[in-house]
């Protein structure tokens, strides 16, 4: 259900429709007008201009997160693949365990008989 949702951004009331929560949309808006107000404060740029740079800026973040969730899911791959490597070792070891307890109790049947 799409939820109306009004957010200000340098001082403008904003009106978006989103399938998203209106706490949601509020946090997104909070954001973005934050970034707005870095860009303004530490440039001489009109409203425009920090729009643009605030695009430039959130899709930068945007991109780096991407590269890093990116990361995280080929150390994650890795992992899961040495443990399954450490499973498959730990289960052939499990069976040279029997094996050789086999091979040790029919030793002791012979010494014994």
């Amino acid at each position: 259900m799409a939820n109306r949702v009004v957010i200000n951004i340098c001082g403008e009331e904003l009106t978006f429709i989103a399938e998203e929560s209106s706490s949601y949309m509020q946090r997104v808006g909070a954001y973005v007008n934050d970034k707005m107000a870095e860009v303004l404060d530490s440039s001489k740029v009109g409203r425009t201009d920090a729009a643009v740079l605030t695009a430039v800026n959130i899709a930068d973040e945007l991109f780096k997160a991407q590269a890093a969730a990116e990361q995280l899911r080929g150390q994650i791959k890795g992992y899961l693949d040495e443990a399954g490597r450490a499973q498959s070792e730990a289960s052939e070891l499990k069976r040279e365990v029997f094996r050789l307890q086999q091979k040790l109790d029919a030793q002791a049947r012979k010494d014994r008989g």
